[in-house]
């Protein structure tokens, strides 16, 4: 699944990257204590319940250390397994592995963590229609392989970055005087292949929204009972967008007003980093 979301190149590079802020002017642990004609197996384990994500770059770091670490592995991303499941066996060169452990359990932590808390979001709003998608509250420089978590968890992903689509919000209707007056500036010199999408708090801004010709609307940390009254009143004539205070004990009602879209950053930014260990035998 990797392959077909991040472009190999891009993968590389990033993991190459961190290599080299980890392993700096060489591990004086390892080097110093293994021969390079060292072998050693090991095998990856989690230790607690979790969707798996970032197999793929685990394999790539140690790929780039070394083409004689074979990495057999047992799941694919996507797969919700228990405490206790191998994951992955690794066989080849001890400096290798050792060298790269921790960069690659990085990855995998930070990712399947992230599509976890994702999958538990997503899976709260059953039995209702709308969809769970992210925000641009990413770590800077990791966002790439934040947002395939996301989507490996069974969210949607909302624009990745500014160039995506409009998002008009309080500060731009300051600037421009109105929502109406910031919707026509922009329409002015927009691409015909993106969207608007229009932040409003309060009943008389979406009606004003509507009215504008934007394409996406955005109730923003409106309570339950507004939420339902703007869905009503909106109607199919644009996607409905519901964000703030939304918590893993709170997006089923507001799933249940009828939006289509819910987003917050909390699949992100307060995932937990699942416990995986490389275990030498």
């Amino acid at each position: 699944m990797m392959q077909k979301l991040l472009h190999n190149f891009i993968i590389e590079e990033h993991v190459k990257n961190s290599l080299k802020e980890d392993i700096g002017f060489g591990d004086i642990t390892t080097d110093f204590l293994y021969n390079e004609s060292d072998d050693l197996t090991a095998q990856l384990n989690t230790r607690e319940d979790t969707v798996v994500c970032g197999i793929d770059v685990f394999k790539l770091v140690f790929s780039i250390l070394s083409d004689e670490v074979e990495v057999k592995t047992f799941c694919n991303d996507g797969d919700y397994v228990k405490a206790g499941t191998k994951l992955a066996e690794l066989k080849g060169p001890a400096r290798a592995i050792l060298i790269g452990e921790r960069t690659a359990l990085n990855y995998m932590q930070r990712m399947s963590g992230i599509a976890t808390q994702t999958r538990k979001y997503q899976e709260a709003i059953a039995p209702y229609q709308a969809f769970v998608t992210d925000t641009r509250k990413n770590t800077p420089g990791f966002r790439m392989f934040e947002k395939y978590s996301v989507m490996v968890g069974g969210a949607k992903l909302h624009r990745f970055n500014l160039s995506d689509c409009v998002m008009i919000k309080d500060n731009h209707i300051k600037h421009a005087g109105s929502i109406t007056a910031a919707v026509n500036l922009v329409k002015k010199n927009l691409s015909h292949a993106h969207k608007i999408e229009v932040e409003c708090d309060t009943f008389d801004q979406v009606k004003e929204a509507l009215s504008s010709g934007c394409d996406i609307i955005m109730l923003d940390n409106m309570t339950i009972p507004d939420m339902k009254k703007c869905v009503e009143f909106i109607g199919n004539k644009v996607i409905v967008e519901a964000s703030g205070n939304v918590k893993i004990n709170t997006i089923n009602e507001i799933a249940s007003t009828g939006v289509d879209v819910i987003s917050t950053s909390a699949i992100v930014a307060q995932a937990p980093v699942i416990d995986l260990g490389l275990d030498i035998f």
